[in-house]
């Protein structure tokens, strides 16, 4: 049975053996037909994708390094940019701060449906989320202001990027900082907090690529030798406008006003919020409202699109706006402000903002400013704890008085003060008095608090008892805080140690603070700080990165507003005498 059976089997192979040779045959002469051969294809293709990825790390490599965050550079440009070795560094920068505005978008979504996901939340928790809203508001638009200078000529256009970027950045902080201390910390921060981190990373790396452009034009002239850097005019900076300058050079009564407003009727309002509201959206020239002396109980911003706006008081302690909002009243710093300015060009004169919320309700603002380019001419600020919010952009101070205690100057704009006094007032038993805290976030951010030619000492109300409290120039609230006093008279109020740690050894290495040719007995530095951070005395060229011209480019703006100014050290030298 076996056998017979084998035999079929082996007549039914016999029988398709021609078929299949047949088949394979066929086969064969299907695939040549189609395909091209083996030999002719030696892995080409995988070969120019792999060189092709090869270089697109290698330049990203190359043009993130110094970023703080490089593996994130590096991962951003060979994703989004397909062609990188081709792609000019303008563009590079531009192409991250789109993908920037976008996750900015996304992160705004998702906190405004975090109200909708968290129903019992507080007056105060809402607000640090209305706040964080807002902010993220302002991050879009100085982004967007970022995209269009990169379009156009990014060297001359310097400066504005690295403050705009430097302001982005600053918002995100912000807005965390509205949770901090409280017990939502944790609760609601969390829905967004690793989102902010990946927005400012990528604003540090935007910097740090910036970096690389160093100011210089196509033509490869420095910034600084381009015409209208750091020229003066008359006596004042470039960047105010000459009709800005008459303005502040004039007598109240020989000023011609665009509104008035008088307590007592006799204006065109009585109340500044109205003449705001009736102020034009996105002047091009200034637009003065002339405030008559009285007191004013109203809480003011100037907001974005309100630009080139000037209040005109009738001097220090004549005109006096008045809130007193504050963090123990379900308010947040940022909100708790009296005036806000946000409108580009923003300019105050003979007016005292003030926030008389008192020591024990702790952070209470009488002025908050994001004004770029702002200017605040024989002004006072009074307040207690957190007194000037210094926020973001540049902003200059001349003839100014700031009275405060615990961090009563604070914030992290590019800002100078000249010719202006900062006193410290009576604080709470068991507080310190502290001037200065600023927040400088990332290396690269162009911002820091400048004080030239200024007085530093003790209020009339704290003279009394001045042994009883201790007093320091600053303390280091971010990672590369940034404050430098220079030739500035400082009164016997101070520590000799001079400055206060923020948390144990915190930014102790990586803050940047100098003094330079001060007075007075509070400006002995023997006994200072030794922390890696501080300098003990800088020299003149070190000094000179810190004043108007080379620090907020006053050169550019300030000529027109009519305030005087020392644009550097030398000329603070003969103006001063």
């Amino acid at each position: 049975m076996q056998t017979n059976l084998t035999l079929k089997r082996r007549r039914l192979f016999l029988l398709l053996l021609p078929f299949s040779a047949l088949l394979l045959l066929s086969s064969f002469f299907i695939f040549t037909n189609h395909h091209p051969p083996l030999s002719s294809f030696p892995n080409k293709p995988t070969s120019h994708l792999h060189i092709h990825k090869r270089l697109q790390t290698q330049t990203a490599n190359l043009q993130c390094d110094g970023a703080l965050y490089h593996d994130l550079c590096v991962s951003t440009l060979t994703r989004i940019l397909p062609d990188l070795t081709s792609t000019s560094l303008p563009e590079i920068i531009s192409a991250t701060v789109k993908e920037t505005i976008t996750d900015v978008r996304s992160t705004d979504f998702n906190v405004t449906a975090i109200r909708r996901k968290l129903p019992h939340l507080t007056v105060y928790e809402i607000r640090a989320l209305e706040d964080c809203h807002t902010l993220f508001l302002e991050t879009v638009s100085e982004l967007k202001s970022a995209v269009t200078d990169l379009s156009k000529s990014p060297a001359k256009k310097y400066n504005d990027l690295q403050s705009m970027l430097s302001a982005a950045m600053t918002n995100q902080a912000t807005c965390l900082d509205g949770f901090e201390g409280t017990k939502s910390q944790v609760k609601i921060s969390r829905h967004f907090r690793k989102a902010l981190r990946g927005i400012s990373r990528q604003v540090s790396n935007s910097l740090a690529l910036l970096k690389k452009i160093n100011g210089t034009t196509s033509e490869g002239k420095s910034a600084e030798s381009l015409p209208g850097y750091g020229r003066m005019s008359g006596g004042y900076p470039d960047w105010v406008k000459r009709k800005d300058r008459r303005l502040l050079q004039l007598a109240t009564n020989e000023t011609v006003y665009d509104l008035v407003v008088a307590k007592d009727g006799s204006g065109n309002f009585t109340t500044i919020g109205e003449a705001l509201n009736a102020a034009p959206n996105s002047s091009t020239t200034r637009f003065v409202i002339y405030i008559k002396s009285g007191a004013y109980y109203e809480y003011l911003e100037v907001i974005n699109k309100k630009r080139m706006i000037m209040l005109v008081g009738d001097g220090i302690g004549k005109t006096l706006i008045k809130g007193n909002r504050s963090v123990v009243d379900g308010w947040t710093t940022f909100r708790s402000a009296t005036v806000i300015a946000v409108g580009a060009n923003f300019i105050a004169k003979g007016i005292t903002f003030e926030n008389y919320a008192g020591p024990s309700k702790h952070q209470a603002v009488a002025l908050r400013s994001g004004s770029d380019f702002s200017v605040f001419y024989q002004c006072s600020f009074v307040a207690y704890q957190d007194t000037l919010y210094v926020h973001t952009l540049r902003q200059f101070y001349r003839e100014c008085d700031v009275y405060g205690t615990i961090d009563f100057v604070f914030g992290n704009a590019a800002v100078v003060f000249q010719k202006s006094n900062f006193y410290a007032r009576q604080p709470n038993p068991n507080q310190k008095n502290i001037f200065t805290a600023q927040g400088r976030d990332d290396p690269n951010q162009n911002t820091g608090i400048s004080i030239l030619e200024c007085k530093i000492a003790a209020g009339s109300e704290l003279i009394p008892n001045q042994t009883m409290f201790k007093s320091y120039l600053g303390r280091p609230w971010k990672l590369y805080s940034r404050t430098m006093i220079m030739r500035s008279y400082i009164g016997d109020l101070i520590d000799p140690v001079g400055y206060l740690e923020w948390d144990g050894d915190f930014a102790l290495d990586t803050l940047d603070y100098g003094e330079y040719m001060n007075r007075g007995p509070g400006s002995n530095t023997s006994a200072r700080v030794t922390w890696p951070g501080y300098r003990v005395t800088m020299n003149s060229t070190e000094a000179s990165q810190f004043t108007v011209g080379n620090f907020i480019q006053g050169g550019e703006w300030l000529n027109d507003t009519g305030i005087p100014y020392y644009l550097d050290l030398e000329q603070s030298l003969i103006v001063s005498k």
